[in-house]
């Protein structure tokens, strides 16, 4: 199914969805009517009679139809699909009976940007939508005590920069009404706590405004600093961090973009060290990381180039860069499948397709509160 396809499954106001074509054009949400939940949180049933339950909620809401045509496609393809992997996450307690979903957010997120991908839909509305589901319950929480050991305030200044505060308020709202439990109006009156708090953070629709990135960097990684007041920056090396699947461009983006710097590579050291892909990776990490502590001591610009895929494996790239006081651009670069799957059986590499495609269950996008810059190129 392409992208025209699904852009006709989203309603306009005062229309019905049709249920019987949106399973048609996502398959993992027939395993949604077999999957149950916690009967304390979704009396309501198994997963797919609580997501119609949501969709119905959602174009229910009177805001719904004052939202502009592409909000209206990202706020119900993120509800259509923001349970979408329950069904490969549920743990069931063998002594309690206790059901739990944990990570389903997250693994939903990938789940649906490789869907939406093979789609085609515009990365910008894709990457909407994963972020939606990635964090669709966090306004339950956040006017609680966190989870995370974050203020309140913190946690809507950072969602801010990652989605659409007002639209990502209208999910939670839809997933709460879209159930049957004891605290319903409890975390429906939270929701409107987070609305009025990021209204009063003037967040409410765009980003919280910082004084200057490196206020925003540093401050999303948990300086004590205060938004509106610059932090002073020490001059430091400028370092390109790349990120992206295999066969995706990065070597040719480097070429005519960084020419002329030092390129810190886990290809080039694993070829360095004669190793191939996916054989002691350990020993190509370390002699990749020795080169790069070299540069950055002696603040040296230069380019780490790597697929950086998941959230976890650029956070250790981004954490040693900013210990040395790197002002860092991240480059994220994606193609579509076959392009990827062509360039990778043209080139001289031991990385097969299979286990290129394998790497996707690992695929999160950079977000913006993670480096200086963040700029996506999509072919």
């Amino acid at each position: 199914m392409n992208w025209n396809d699904l852009r006709g499954l989203v309603p306009t106001p005062g229309a019905s969805p049709d249920f019987l074509a949106c399973l048609a054009a996502f398959p993992q949400l027939e395993l949604a009517k077999t999957t149950p939940q916690s009967p304390v949180y979704h009396a309501e049933g198994d997963v797919w009679t609580h997501t119609v339950m949501v969709v119905e909620a959602l174009l229910a809401d009177p805001a719904y139809a004052r939202l502009t045509r592409t909000e209206q496609e990202n706020v119900f393809l993120a509800a259509l699909l923001h349970d979408v992997s329950k069904c490969r996450t549920t743990v069931i307690d063998p002594d309690t009976g206790a059901i739990g979903q944990p990570g389903h957010s997250r693994k939903g997120a990938i789940d649906a940007r490789i869907a939406l991908w093979d789609a085609g839909m515009p990365f910008a509305q894709r990457e909407e939508v994963c972020r939606l589901i990635a964090v669709h319950q966090v306004a339950f929480y956040v006017m609680a005590d966190s989870r995370r050991g974050k203020s309140p305030e913190y946690q809507v200044r950072e969602l801010s920069w990652q989605v659409s505060l007002p639209l990502l308020a209208m999910l939670a709202e839809a997933d709460m009404r879209g159930r049957i439990c004891p605290d319903q109006q409890k975390v429906l009156d939270s929701i409107e706590l987070f609305r009025e708090l990021a209204r009063e953070e003037g967040c409410y629709g765009q980003p919280r405004p910082f004084a200057d990135a490196h206020t925003r960097v540093s401050y999303f990684r948990g300086a004590d600093v205060h938004p509106d007041y610059p932090l002073f920056q020490e001059p430091g090396p400028k370092v390109t961090v790349m990120s992206g699947l295999p066969a995706s461009g990065k070597d040719t983006w480097v070429a005519e973009n960084r020419k002329g710097l030092p390129v810190v590579s886990f290809d080039d050291a694993r070829a360095e060290l004669g190793l191939a892909h996916g054989k002691n990776d350990g020993m190509a990490a370390h002699h990749a990381i020795d080169k790069a502590k070299d540069l950055l001591r002696r603040k040296a610009a230069f380019v780490w180039n790597a697929t950086h895929l998941s959230a976890q494996m650029r956070q250790k790239t981004l954490d040693l860069l900013f210990a040395y006081g790197a002002e860092v651009d991240l480059m994220y670069l994606e193609q579509p499948r076959a392009t990827l799957l062509r360039r990778n059986s043209r080139r001289d590499s031991t990385l097969t397709n299979k286990a290129l495609q394998g790497m996707l269950h690992r695929w999160e996008v950079p977000l913006p509160t993670e480096a200086h810059t963040v700029v996506c190129g999509v072919g």
